[in-house]
């Protein structure tokens, strides 16, 4: 006969062996010692925390014999030995993901009136409650609502937001928490004790942090060590885990950080062929650069390493910049959560590493590089060559995908840095005219907007809400359009970008008011517009 597993054997069987679930447990106590039990519960929470442990226990305490209320569950009585032995004919267990049609819910309402045959009340645990069908829930409401006296419903779910607001509303909800680390090490340090076997408490802590806060899953991983033999050490926890070495991660965080291809690939493929399963080594990097994220911010006493470690954070985010470790944290966890490139395993790491060394430039970067290029590439003379607006073009290619979310120009153009404020407000009425005879629409979204300046080519557009210029800008094709019509008119390529006009900050020359021929003269031949602030 096969051994029983230990996350089976060492489950709680009372109230005060259930780990780091007080806020439930004491509320449940207190009900059973008042005499004030619900009709109905609903636990919710992370897999492996005591949903179902706890739903026992209380099934086993509104039954018990033990006269004394404070006593229950007694674990000794005939009631709590028969549920114990599973003989306890009176608690229910259904699976809701395996009985999820309307007809298993009428079934069970059809039952539930039935008195007792052994116990006080008759207890239906139902797992994995979400799974049930919506009309499985409707049938499910009114006896959810007004059951027999002699009935409790107990329903546990981990994904609380798919459970109907009605269901909801009919029962009592307790919520269940992810168990820290240390509290998950010193129940496996007992089942240790108890079992005869000798462990290293790194390997129990490194056990405890795979297991993200369920303990059923970290005694499970324990009872797969043990399997391997009665003593437990780190290297082999980590060679059982297919988890790579702490030195591995820090490897790689140190090759991204210094944006080192050759020693990021290096780490990569020697964690890889040691055996280390990828979407692991993924969520260990993940972990860890959250952990650098967190000291970098100053919260140090949430960082729990040794202190050579704390001392290598500690140099390491002094070398890299808060919001790119946010969007390396962020480039990681989706590597170790997407499953879609699995005929490749170590692909995930090697395009997350990719591109958390990729070097993003700013919109004024590259302008700074369009301007450096035109004054390299154009002829002393002024020329106005074909080839040289190509190279360019070539050397924008790789950047204008970042900046085109801020900066606006059609395809194949550059920004003409020598075009002046002057040149486009002298022009911009022409350009309103031009946009107004193929867009309606958009000559009327401009109208909002204020010229405020220019800057290497990049005409600045004011608008006063940040919803209108965000509802600008999911329009790519209104803007990009805009800087067509201006540069028609002005014979000069120029690129939109879009910001919010500060009240009383008219720094640049306001559309809405009227034009005079005589204005765009003075403007084209060097003139200013001067705000009169008396």
């Amino acid at each position: 006969m096969a051994n029983q597993a230990l996350y089976r054997k060492y489950r709680p069987q009372v109230w005060d062996d259930v780990v780091y679930q007080e806020q439930v447990t004491r509320v449940l106590k207190n009900a059973i010692k008042t005499d004030r039990v619900a009709h109905a519960y609903l636990f919710s929470g992370p897999r492996g925390t005591g949903k179902t442990t706890v739903a026992r226990i209380l099934a086993r305490a509104v039954n018990c014999l033990n006269d004394d209320l404070d006593k229950r569950p007694c674990d000794q009585c005939a009631n709590c030995q028969a549920v114990n032995n599973g003989q306890f004919l009176d608690l229910i267990e259904i699976d809701a993901a395996s009985n999820t049609s309307v007809d298993d819910i009428r079934e069970l309402r059809d039952k539930i009136n039935f008195a007792p045959g052994i116990g006080r009340m008759k207890v239906y645990i139902i797992d994995e409650v979400h799974m049930l069908s919506t009309a499985a829930f409707n049938a499910l409401l009114k006896t959810l609502e007004e059951p027999p006296a002699h009935a409790m419903f107990i329903l546990a779910t981990t994904e609380i937001h798919k459970i109907p607001a009605t269901v909801l509303s009919r029962c009592q909800h307790h919520e269940f928490r992810r168990i820290p680390v240390t509290e998950i090490v010193k129940r496996l340090s007992k089942i240790c004790e108890d079992e005869g076997v000798t462990a290293d408490e790194a390997a129990l802590t490194l056990i405890a942090r795979q297991a993200t806060g369920a303990m059923r899953d970290a005694i499970s991983m324990l009872d797969q060590m043990t399997a391997a033999g009665n003593n437990i050490t780190l290297a082999e926890a980590q060679e059982i885990l297919g988890i790579a070495t702490n030195q591995s991660v820090v490897e790689l965080t140190e090759a991204i950080i210094n944006r080192s291809h050759t020693d990021g690939m290096a780490a990569i493929h020697t964690a890889l062929d040691a055996g280390t399963d990828p979407r692991q080594f993924a969520r260990q990097t993940v972990e860890y650069l959250r952990q650098l994220l967190v000291l970098k911010m100053g919260t140090t006493d949430v960082v729990d390493v040794t202190a050579e470690v704390r001392e290598t954070m500690a140099n390491q985010s002094r070398n890299i910049e808060i919001d790119r470790l946010v969007d390396i944290v962020r480039i990681f966890n989706q590597a170790a959560t997407d499953s879609r490139i699995d005929w490749h395993p170590g692909l995930n790491l090697e395009l997350a590493f990719a591109e958390s060394c990729e070097e993003k430039k700013t919109a004024e970067q590259v302008v700074r590089v369009v301007e450096k290029e035109v004054v390299r590439t154009v002829p002393a003379s002024g020329g106005n060559s074909q080839s040289a607006v190509d190279q360019v073009d070539k050397d924008l290619e790789e950047n204008i995908a970042y900046v085109q979310s801020r900066i606006f120009i059609r395809k194949g153009a550059v920004p003409d840095p020598t075009v002046t404020m002057q040149e486009i407000a002298a022009k911009w009425g022409a350009a309103r005219k031009l946009i107004r005879e193929n867009d309606a629409v958009l000559e009327a979204t401009m109208a909002r907007a204020d010229l405020l300046e220019v800057k290497n080519g990049v005409l600045y557009l004011g608008f006063p809400r940040e919803t209108i210029k965000k509802k600008v800008e999911e329009n790519h094709r209104f803007l990009v359009w805009t800087s067509a019509a201006i540069s028609k008119v002005l014979g000069k390529s120029v690129g939109i970008c879009c910001t919010i006009q500060e009240p009383n900050a008219r720094r640049g020359f306001n559309n809405n008011a009227p034009q005079s021929e005589a204005l765009a003269a003075a403007l084209s031949m060097g003139g200013q517009v001067v705000v009169n602030k008396k």
